[in-house]
């Protein structure tokens, strides 16, 4: 009886696998409309699992897939050779994948109920294309104010392989003497990089207090430094008013009522998911703009998938909606759509904005939510700063490292992290991401067994490093302060600066007292009982240690986290 029942069951399992295979093999004739990742990765993807689909790519440009986070580097020529950057080729895609694509094909129009699109040729001829699925691809187009002057022949954006040979032909040939670039986010910035490398005098003109506004303003200070340093004519606060033609150059006006003459224009004041078509279709659209899609990158359409930069996403660590534009999760929502057209369960886990900018001889990189998104959203968080070397100290070449952790204050669950450095920077962010993603606490980065050797790091890692000053506070070891604190202290609290002779000469905190680390035990004396010691020191960590001493005498008192270098980067952040 039981071999019998054995038997039995073995062939449902067979007879279902059987189904499954059937389902993964059908025929089915797929649409993609745009490449670059999102598109091109779901386009292989799906090859990959149907050897029987018909797949077919529209692209409106003549590229199915290249590099586009390498175009300013292009410019700068950092990458000598444009082909470099051409990842696919409609020709290589389709011997290699018998894929049709179909490159200068823009589709016009969405019918979900007829399941068509209606797609204009590059002869401009149209034609109606049946599917079965269709997935969207569209990305986010940039940002065009409506300024004066802003279509002038001078006045570039940067999406695509044309935009970068347009601009690289007017550096080539008409070697203007300086180039203003509206916008301070990633494609500015390595705009600013790119052109100061060909020689170019560069303006940076920034509607904001600070460049990349995605982190916290105190950590873009060094950013705003490392502009200066490299000869950007740097305007925060500073919008574009107008531009006119003036000769052969171009005269931008500006909100300050100055004017800037050059010779080219570099319009990077951000992106917008292109949903035109999708809202067109009748297809459900976010509060932020970007395509509705459920985990599975799937629209409100049940056969119509969207991936890319055109979608609305979850953020990972609040939970809320938003546009996120990176090529990374790109690629993946690609794969996963690909997976559930054919039904395979594949699920998108959400995007926790792990990003990381290079500007000249200076990284800066985040990973999950900022200070300012924390309390946007109304989350509580405490937040430390630790000034660590990119290595051990001893070894020769190592950079420091401005690291930002963000975490919950009754968890110590990791929320969000910065850092900014000439060095290393890449690897503590990849490293904190992981703990995001992983949900792991502050009290957890102390464990972290991270490689070791003095070219490539500390014994004690900067992560953690950060492990242990959050810990600290999560134990009761030491109470924070920040530098509100500090620059207006009430009635019953005085500064303490525990710094060296020489240190403090070079400055200090207007109204604080100054008694150095190794003296302090000796001098407590001469500290008042009645009042909260607010303490510093350059970086942290002789205030903490200072604090431990505060305490133990029954002294009331606070670390000032970051130092006087944190303190320093926020207060020239302040407008």
């Amino acid at each position: 009886m039981l071999p019998r029942l054995l038997y039995k069951g073995f062939s449902h399992y067979l007879a279902n696998q059987s189904t499954e295979l059937e389902k993964m093999s059908e025929s089915k004739r797929i649409l993609i409309v745009g490449g670059v990742a999102g598109g091109a990765s779901a386009a292989a993807r799906a090859r990959r699992l149907s050897e029987d689909a018909e797949i077919i790519v529209f692209e409106r440009g003549e590229h199915i897939s290249f590099a586009n986070c390498g175009l300013p580097y292009h410019i700068g020529q950092v990458i000598p050779k444009r082909e470099s950057l051409l990842i696919q080729t409609p020709e290589a895609m389709a011997r290699r994948f018998r894929i049709d694509v179909r490159t200068r094909c823009e589709v016009m129009s969405v019918d979900p109920g007829a399941h068509t699109a209606t797609v204009r040729g590059a002869d401009g001829a149209e034609s109606v294309e049946p599917y079965d699925k269709l997935v969207l691809s569209p990305g986010a187009a940039p940002v065009c104010p409506p300024i004066p002057g802003a279509d002038l022949p001078g006045v570039r954006t940067l999406r695509n392989i044309d935009d970068m040979d347009a601009i690289k032909r007017i550096v080539d040939r008409d070697a203007p003497e300086r180039a203003l670039v509206v916008g301070g986010g990633y494609i500015g910035l390595e705009m600013a990089e790119a052109l100061r490398l060909r020689g170019l005098d560069v303006t940076l003109v920034e509607l904001a207090e600070q460049v990349f506004v995605a982190a916290d303003a105190e950590m873009a200070a060094p950013v705003h430094r490392q502009l200066v340093e490299h000869g950007v004519d740097l305007r925060l606060k500073t919008s574009v008013t107008a531009i006119e033609p003036s000769g052969e150059r171009l005269k931008v006006a500006l909100s300050s009522e100055e004017s800037v003459e050059c010779g080219l224009v570099i319009m990077a004041v951000g992106v917008r998911p292109e949903a035109d078509l999708a809202r067109d279709a009748g297809l459900e659209i976010g509060q932020t703009g970007g395509i509705a899609v459920d985990e599975q990158m799937r629209t409100s359409d049940p056969d119509i998938f969207a991936v890319g930069d055109a979608v609305e996403v979850t953020e990972f660590v609040g939970g809320g909606s938003a546009l996120i534009p990176l090529a990374g999760p790109a690629n993946r929502q690609g794969r996963i759509a690909a997976d559930n057209i054919f039904d395979r369960p594949s699920v998108y886990r959400h995007t926790q904005g792990t990003a990381i900018c290079k500007l000249f001889d200076l990284a800066i990189g985040m990973t999950g939510m900022s200070e300012k998104a924390l309390s946007r959203a109304g989350m509580n968080f405490e937040k430390i700063y630790i000034h660590a070397a990119s290595h051990a100290g001893y070894y020769p070449g190592a950079a420091p490292i401005n690291l930002k952790l963000l975490f919950d204050p009754e968890s110590g669950r990791v929320l969000g992290a910065q850092a900014v450095g000439s060095d290393g920077v890449d690897k503590r962010i990849d490293v904190l991401a992981v703990a995001v993603r992983a949900g792991l606490s502050v009290q957890q980065l102390q464990d972290l067994e991270l490689s070791y050797a003095p070219p490539f790091g500390s014994a004690k890692d900067p992560v953690n490093y950060a492990g242990f000053v959050a810990s600290n506070v999560l134990a009761g070891d030491v109470k924070l302060c920040h530098t509100p604190d500090m620059l207006a202290p009430g009635d019953n609290q005085l500064l303490l600066d525990v710094r060296t002779d020489g240190e403090v000469a070079a400055g200090t905190i207007a109204g604080s007292v100054h008694i150095p680390l190794d003296d302090l035990r000796d001098r407590l004396g001469e500290l008042p009982s009645d009042k909260e010691l607010l303490v510093f020191c350059a970086a942290g960590l002789r205030g903490y240690l200072a604090c431990r001493i505060l305490s133990q005498n029954d002294l009331a008192c606070r670390n000032l986290t970051g130092g006087y270098k944190t303190f320093k980067d926020a207060t020239d952040a302040q407008p």
